[in-house]
């Protein structure tokens, strides 16, 4: 057993019936509510598929990548974690079967099992609770999310590790809480509850009886249907509780809270702690309750289809919408269907611009447009990696007139490649880990639009990216009046660069978004939204 084992309890949190129930937002939530009690709560994602990690996976089929600040390329779940508790994770709290996997092979190759057959029970589990106690040391309370839906087949070693770990710790420090569906059938117009029933029963069948569950709904669920399903899933009353659809996700923790989940968890985990003081969290739900306006921001990027592929430059704008008394809604555009014909209408409502990273080549003629057109007609621009580069890019080839301006992420070999490889990942072949990740020191230029925004001159970012500016092109973008307001340290990489004469033209080849959080946006996300209302009060809009 673990050391941190014998002083750290546990809350493992499984999904049943379909995917995309927010597991992510309740674990978070919980985290929340339990940190308002003053408990030092950890948060970790454990994933069954067999992929290492989602630094090569579509953001289409799985969503955005987060980076943590040790330079992990993780579930977009370790977003929601930090975003809604104090918690700065690491590596050790996003593991994937295929990591488990690898390590156990990797004990076999060198002999570590002395030749004994290597197995499902014992050593996939060990690895993966290995993996859990890491990820837990010095927390008062380690949540676990457990990925994909109970039944799924890749699943089966994760929910028999936490079988086990609950029969070594005792029942007074594990809980398990299963969300599940209840769906609303509208040709017999009502709820109903057998797919929570066939869901609870997956998952006895395999050892492990929930101590609570939690109903997603999109409307109420009738006492007397929870109290059905808390007879038929052999659970107590009191602890089945719903959770219907809600405006934001930043409201949960205080409906979680007010129907006394964080309650029933300290009292079956055997804890003391003070009452919750949900003060911050009720603030959120004021501002979003009583906005005094409301811009409209542009994103447009590549990867549109799928909401989630943004999420972090999402949420961003919404804490930035809270500090700014707004509500932000977010327009994505489809890059690939913006022309030099088309690019004032699909703008044309819009009181900002934002062009998120990605990779490749794929929509860069029409995020080149948006951006173009943001410089011009002084709309309110943020570029993000990706789209730092193609300012860049733009600037060169719209401004400075150097028409063969490019990446050497599009054009290998050019005369005039603005953005080129960063020299320490020439000799790179692997895909997966290999790019620059992660937090990375920043210095700001005093007297810029960025040193306004953080209001200091030493800052530190999270990266994600193999590109970067090509300082050979320095002296002719300062002569055209771009400056280069945020450098690395030794003042060989651009970090930031910004538009002198704009109302708010800033683009970082580094993340912002993945530092925002909700009582405390990212000051760039907060100064693009309040130039935008500024603008519209300079001009009378």
């Amino acid at each position: 057993m673990s050391s941190s084992s014998q002083h750290t309890k546990y809350i493992f949190i499984t999904g049943g019936v379909v995917s995309s129930l927010g597991k992510g937002i309740i674990s978070a939530s919980i985290g929340a509510l339990l940190e308002t009690r003053g408990l030092k709560v950890v948060l970790s994602k454990a994933d069954p598929y067999i992929n290492v990690d989602p630094g090569t996976m579509s953001p289409i089929q799985h969503g955005e990548v987060f980076v943590t600040a040790d330079g992990a390329e993780t579930d977009l779940d370790i977003g929601h974690y930090e975003r809604f508790t104090r918690a700065s994770l690491s590596r050790a709290n996003s593991f994937s079967a295929g990591q488990v996997y690898d390590d156990v092979l990797t004990k076999e190759r060198r002999g570590d099992y002395l030749g004994k057959t290597v197995q499902v029970v014992p050593h996939i589990t060990g690895q993966i609770k290995n993996k859990i106690y890491q990820a837990s040391a010095g927390a008062d309370i380690s949540i676990v999310e457990i990925g994909g839906t109970v039944g799924d087949i890749e699943g089966l070693p994760f929910i028999e590790t936490i079988r086990q770990i609950r029969y070594e710790l005792g029942p007074e420090n594990v809980m398990s809480i299963h969300l599940t569906l209840v769906p609303y059938i509208g040709a017999a117009k009502e709820l109903k509850t057998k797919p929570t029933q066939h869901s609870v029963k997956e998952l006895r069948s395999i050892g492990i009886q929930p101590d609570m569950l939690i109903c997603r709904a999109d409307r109420e669920v009738p006492e007397d249907l929870l109290n059905k399903i808390a007879l038929f899933c052999n659970i107590k009353q009191n602890q089945v509780f719903e959770l219907r659809d809600l405006d934001s996700i930043y409201r949960a923790p205080v409906v979680l809270s007010e129907q006394g989940v964080d309650q029933i968890i300290v009292d079956h985990l055997n804890i003391w702690t003070r009452k919750p003081d949900l003060a911050e969290w009720k603030w959120i739900s004021e501002r979003i309750d009583a906005p005094e306006t409301n811009v409209k921001v542009a994103v447009v990027g590549k990867y549109t289809d799928v909401v989630d592929s943004y999420k972090s430059v999402s949420e961003a704008l919404t804490h930035a919408g809270f500090a700014n008394k707004t509500s932000v809604h977010v327009d994505l555009i489809d890059a690939k269907g913006i022309t030099a014909d088309n690019v004032a209408t699909k703008l044309s409502e819009c009181e900002a611009l934002v062009i998120p990273g990605g990779f490749g080549e794929s929509g860069i003629l029409g995020k080149l447009e948006a951006i173009k057109f943001a410089r011009i007609h002084k709309l309110p621009f943020l570029g993000i990696c990706l789209g730092m580069q193609l300012a860049a890019i733009e600037f060169a080839r719209n401004h400075l007139g150097i028409s063969s301006a490019n990446s050497q992420e599009f054009e290998e070999r050019g005369e005039n490649l603005v953005v080129h490889l960063m020299e320490d990942q020439i000799a790179k072949a692997q895909k997966g880990g290999t790019m620059r990740l992660g937090a990375c020191p920043c210095i700001v230029m005093k007297d810029s639009k960025a040193f306004h925004a953080y209001g200091t001159v030493e800052i530190k970012e999270r990266h994600r990216h193999r590109y970067e500016f090509n300082n050979r092109f320095i002296d002719a973008f300062l002569e055209g009046g771009m400056l280069f307001s945020g450098k690395s340290p030794d003042g060989k990489l651009v970090e930031i660069l910004e538009l002198a004469d704009h109302p708010w033209f800033v683009a970082c080849q580094f993340h912002p978004e993945l530092q925002s959080r909700p009582m405390q946006g990212h000051p760039l996300f907060i100064e693009l939204i309040g130039s935008a209302i500024a603008l519209r009060a300079l001009t009378g809009g």
